[in-house]
């Protein structure tokens, strides 16, 4: 099962990396099969509620869909699956920050917490990238209600089936000139990554330092990816 999967993966390691860059890389979670299958679901447009042209909103080059409700199952699934390992991670971040920690165990329960708030379309997307497509910098926030985490999970191979591509985190350090990290997300494999801003130590204790994300130019090949967003949109 995927939970079984997600379970089994290295959280140690990964929440120590999240707090030294802002994202950690996991193992594998979805097979090759289970890769080609969500990513066809791309063509069938009953799937989603809406699509984005990168180009046309300044946000890059390619395009990327939102799934409409139901999510298919393997997508509420991984969702369902990364959340409680996520959640004492935003939690423990909410406290170093003195903030509060609104995030319930039940994941139903805080994307009721969202609807209630008029945040009821859903967030998990596609997207795919061809030859010249990049993303542009930016952070995931769709309403007043976020939940400082999400996930991408690659559905290519890099270096087989695209070249470039990588994955970019920048963050904006407390008076001083930002940091960027690039990773190379592996066919199945997935990246836990910070949504809009993280704690940092600081003279005064801890400070929240911004942090956008991106994808770097595919220079060869398609690029695709599902991401996981843990809060509904406006």
């Amino acid at each position: 099962m995927i939970a079984d999967r997600v379970a089994a993966l290295g959280w140690c390691s990964i929440v120590e990396e999240l707090d030294a860059v802002g994202c950690a890389l996991t193992e594998t979670v979805l097979g090759q099969d289970e890769c080609r299958a969500v990513a066809d679901l791309y063509d069938d447009d009953a799937r989603f509620r809406s699509t984005i042209d990168m180009a046309r909103y300044r946000f890059g080059e390619g395009q990327y869909r939102y799934f409409a409700h139901p999510l298919p199952d393997v997508v509420a699934e991984l969702r369902a699956a990364f959340w409680p390992h996520l959640v004492p991670v935003a939690r423990d971040w909410a406290g170093r920050l003195g903030r509060p920690a609104p995030w319930p165990d039940d994941l139903d329960e805080w994307l009721e917490r969202c609807h209630a708030a008029g945040q009821t379309r859903p967030t998990p997307l596609l997207l795919r990238y061809g030859p010249g497509d990049w993303n542009a910098l930016h952070r995931d926030l769709y309403g007043e209600l976020v939940f400082p985490l999400q996930v991408v999970l690659a559905l290519d191979e890099p270096g087989i089936d695209h070249t470039g591509g990588e994955f970019v985190v920048v963050e904006q350090r407390p008076r001083a000139q930002s940091r960027a990290t690039v990773t190379v997300v592996g066919q199945g494999r997935a990246l836990v990554f910070t949504t809009s801003e993280r704690p940092v130590r600081s003279a005064r204790g801890w400070s929240a330092a911004p942090m956008r994300h991106g994808v770097s130019v595919v220079r060869r090949g398609r690029r695709r990816a599902l991401g996981l967003v843990f809060h509904d949109a406006a």
